[in-house]
């Protein structure tokens, strides 16, 4: 299938939401099509060694305002994850054939997940981080929304994303987390990069 792309310093997770400033020509053209066709765009990660293989699709939720020189202010929602297969440049903005695809493997156990919300929780507050005033089911897998809140670096966001496994996404997550607990637990604020998605 093809999709228009949309890349980005970020990484952005299935049931995300996006808030984007639209500025440049070529995705003035881009996000006005999607908003007219009611298509969604590929939100991909742009790094210096170029553009990741795996992205997340996103939709228009709404058109937050919109501006007399063509910019706007638009709230997207994360929705599938999928993997580039070519891309082409014949239009302003670029375009990839992609192939989208959902986990495969295991979702990790409850308690498990139990574990992994209780670490996350504790990060997040010894880190000084706001938590999004959402209601965290343990009844179904918590690790894209878990993930979508974290305070760390790209690369390893990235390596969330295209984990294929519930339960192996829970197991990295785990394993961030005890890292980094030991050094919050030894101080009252340890200074954490944000992780926001406003362009």
């Amino acid at each position: 299938m093809k999709i228009p792309l949309f890349p980005l310093d970020l990484v952005l997770f299935p049931g995300a939401t996006l808030p984007l400033h639209i500025f440049e020509d070529r995705y003035k053209e881009m996000i006005s099509e999607c908003i007219k066709t009611g298509q969604a765009f590929g939100v991909v990660r742009q790094h210096a060694e170029g553009l990741a293989v795996i992205g997340c699709s996103a939709r228009i939720t709404q058109v937050l305002e919109r501006y007399d020189d063509g910019r706007m202010d638009i709230l997207c929602h994360g929705e599938e994850r999928f993997e580039i297969e070519s891309l082409e440049e014949d239009r302003t903005f670029l375009q990839a054939e992609v192939e989208f695809f959902s986990d495969e493997g295991d979702e990790a156990a409850r308690n498990r997940r139990e574990e992994c919300a209780a670490l996350h929780f504790e990060t997040m507050e010894l880190a000084g981080m706001e938590m999004p005033a959402a209601h965290l089911s343990l009844d179904r897998p918590i690790s894209f929304e878990l993930a979508s809140s974290l305070p760390s670096d790209l690369g390893f966001r990235q390596q969330l994303l295209s984990a294929r496994s519930d339960a192996l996404r829970t197991e990295y997550l785990c394993d961030f987390y005890e890292a980094i607990l030991p050094k919050l637990r030894g101080s009252t604020r340890l200074p954490v990069k944000s992780s926001g998605h406003v362009m």
